[in-house]
C-alpha cells in the first residue's frame, strides 16, 4: 500500500500572504520546487493547481510529485485524485483547510497547510 499525499495548491499557496497574488504561477512554481526538494513521509505527492497558478508548472510527474491541472473546479480535481488513489488501495492524506472539501473527502485523512509549510 502506497501512501499518498494529495495537495490544494491554491489552498496551501494562499495560506502564506508573500503576495502570492501578484504572481499565481511563480507561486505555484515556488510550492512545486520545495515539494520535490521536501522530506515528506508520503510515497507519491499529487499536487492539484487551477487558474493562473497551472502557468507555473506543467502538468505531470516530476520524481515523486504529480501535477495535475485542474480544467476547472479544482475542488472537483481534488476529490477525483483522493478517490482514484483510495481506489488503488493507496493510503491518502489530503493537505488543505477547506472544511467542505475535506468533508467531501471523507475517507482521506486531513492535514491543514500549515503542517505542510512546516515540512517544506
Amino acid at each position: 500500500m502506497a501512501t499518498v499525499l494529495v495537495v490544494d495548491g491554491a489552498n496551501v499557496v494562499g495560506a502564506r500572504p508573500d503576495g502570492w497574488w501578484k504572481d499565481r504561477a511563480g507561486a505555484a512554481r515556488r510550492l512545486h520546487e520545495a515539494l520535490l526538494v521536501a522530506d515528506i513521509p508520503h510515497d507519491r505527492i499529487v499536487l492539484v493547481l487551477e487558474g493562473q497558478a497551472k502557468g507555473g508548472v506543467r502538468p505531470g510527474k516530476d520524481a515523486h510529485v504529480h501535477t495535475v491541472h485542474a480544467p476547472k473546479d479544482g475542488d472537483a480535481t481534488i476529490v477525483a485524485e483522493v478517490k482514484a488513489a483510495a481506489d488503488r488501495g493507496d493510503r491518502v492524506t489530503l493537505v488543505t483547510a477547506d472544511r467542505m472539501l475535506q468533508a467531501r473527502c471523507g475517507g482521506a485523512t486531513a492535514l491543514g497547510p500549515s503542517w505542510l509549510l512546516d515540512q517544506i
